[in-house]
């Protein structure tokens, strides 16, 4: 959600309000005909792993998957009969435009939904669900916002904001009303993530007016951080452009109001990465069995860098997963991105001498690296010949703790391979690892297999134990998936008269095999 420059505070008056204000009409709030009171649950294998109490506030089980609903029905159900006679309008790409569409059908009154053209067709199908009359605008949310607040005059519609009004605020900050009465034991922090600033202006509002001493804090991605950067500039700043995996805070600019409150009521300010959230969606999923959104786990993931980075033992802290609108598409990246972003996976450019056995001696390496008394696992491998001298491999391996990739790169080295550390490479992690490959001239006599093999340790040496040193492996390609059972593609260099001492080679391995030498697509893109 991309917000413009020209987007202002719709009720003027709000500049005056006070906690104590807040309070008030968070007391008074009307969020309880469409939202449900959400369970504060304990994280237990995280509150273990960090040696901290994790709760975990559970809006992602509202029946928008969200917390947007709050906000956006207190606003409506404190509209006059007239306005909602008439109706009412928003410009939205997600979760606020279901919250209001929702709102609309308990109230009886028509909900006007502008959204770009290029919003998810399940979100689209999401709204219309709910009885949403759905307008497609423009390719951003600027360009869908502008054009509500056209439809808003020509059709006398009234616009509910997504964050910056005080209805709004006020039902967001319900959850804290919740989170205080559920938890009444010793609270240290809230970690709220901020887009344009709505949920963290209603829950700090109500937290410094109640319990004054528990911290809230605010968290932003690392390339959406719109919030704090304008509390440090003492005035909004309009970001240039946003990054969208964290689509629900992708805000370029905050509002007026929620602005004003987190400068005087908000503790301190995070800001993540996205391998972080990607850790952090894993870590929801292992304590909830749910898959929360991006922005559903920045709290989370704020929690886990604050515990690290203050020491911090002891202490109980509670984390809104504020949604769980989660694109299916996107759970690829997510897993392929969580363990890096825990740092329980290194990534390396290896290069070994293009020498028969050298391969081998590499793997032998690999598996007797220390592991903190854990099996050190090659997690992907990925290599095609391409010259006669040197083999450049991409390598992931296993780790047991963060920082070790550098350890890692520096006994490579010492043993004679040359190694480049990708993890933190973002380059590495979101092209090259892919691109490996490709045609090349040297491969001739290749046959080209796939394999099934057991995800265990040693299954790999065991498979490169057995081979003749005379078949030289020409390409590799493997990728942990998570399963019992790891796919390999793997192209091996076997003369013709070696043919039959090949096939009972594969009958000696008993590892299921598809031969695909005959394959049009390899034939196309890896043979020269």
């Amino acid at each position: 959600m991309n917000t413009p420059p020209e987007e202002t505070v719709p009720d003027a008056s709000a500049l005056a309000l006070t906690p104590a204000d807040y309070l008030k009409r968070i007391l008074n709030a009307r969020v309880y005909d469409v939202a449900v009171e959400s369970a504060l649950e304990k994280a237990r294998a995280l509150s273990e792993r960090l040696g901290n109490t994790v709760l975990l506030k559970r809006e992602d089980q509202q029946p928008v998957f969200s917390f947007k609903l709050r906000g956006a029905y207190n606003k409506m159900a404190h509209l006059s009969k007239a306005q909602l006679a008439s109706g009412v309008i928003c410009a939205s790409a997600g979760n606020h435009a279901q919250g209001v569409a929702l709102g609309a059908r308990k109230l009886g009154t028509r909900a006007v939904i502008v959204m770009p053209v290029t919003t998810p067709q399940l979100k689209i199908d999401a709204v219309r669900g709910f009885g949403g009359e759905i307008v497609l605008h423009g390719d951003s949310y600027s360009d869908a916002y502008l054009h509500a607040l056209e439809l808003q005059t020509q059709q006398n519609l009234t616009f509910v904001h997504p964050f910056d009004d005080p209805d709004v605020i006020a039902g967001q900050g319900t959850i804290a009303m919740e989170i205080l009465r559920q938890h009444q034991g010793p609270l240290d922090a809230v970690f709220v993530a901020i887009g344009g600033g709505g949920l963290i202006s209603g829950v700090a509002n109500y937290i410094k007016a109640v319990r004054p001493e528990i911290k809230v804090i605010g968290v932003q991605m690392n390339d959406s951080d719109a919030m704090m950067q304008s509390v440090a500039a003492h005035q909004r700043v309009s970001l240039p452009d946003v990054g969208l995996f964290s689509d629900g805070t992708a805000v370029k600019l905050v509002g007026e109001e929620t602005f004003r409150i987190a400068q005087n009521l908000v503790d301190g300010y995070i800001s993540v990465d996205t391998d972080a959230v990607c850790a952090a969606i894993k870590d929801v999923f292992v304590d909830t069995r749910s898959i929360v959104e991006p922005a559903g786990a920045l709290a989370v993931a704020a929690i886990k860098q604050y515990a690290a980075e203050h020491g911090r033992l002891g202490e109980t802290y509670a984390a809104i997963l504020c949604g769980a609108n989660m694109n299916f598409d996107r759970l690829r990246f997510v897993a392929e991105r969580a363990e890096v972003g825990e740092e329980r996976e290194a990534l390396f450019a290896v290069t070994i001498p293009e020498e028969r056995g050298s391969f081998r001696r590499f793997c032998e390496l690999i598996s007797q690296l220390p592991a903190g008394g854990a099996p050190r696992n090659v997690t992907e491998f990925n290599y095609r010949i391409s010259d006669a001298a040197k083999a450049h491999v991409f390598v992931g391996l296993t780790t047991s703790a963060r920082g070790e990739s550098a350890t890692i790169a520096k006994v490579f080295i010492e043993h004679g391979f040359d190694a480049l550390d990708l993890t933190h490479d973002e380059l590495a992690k979101e092209h090259l690892r892919h691109l490996v490959g490709g045609r090349t001239g040297l491969a001739h006599d290749e046959r080209l297999l796939r394999f099934v093999f057991p995800e265990r340790p040693g299954a790999l040496l065991k498979f490169l134990s057995l081979m003749r040193p005379n078949w030289n492996i020409s390409l590799f390609h493997y990728r942990n998936q998570g399963a019992d059972y790891g796919r390999i593609l793997v192209g091996l260099q076997v003369p013709a008269e070696e043919s039959a001492a090949f096939d009972s080679f594969l009958e000696t391995l008993g590892y299921p095999c598809v031969e695909e030498t005959a394959n049009p697509a390899y034939r196309l893109f890896l043979q020269a």
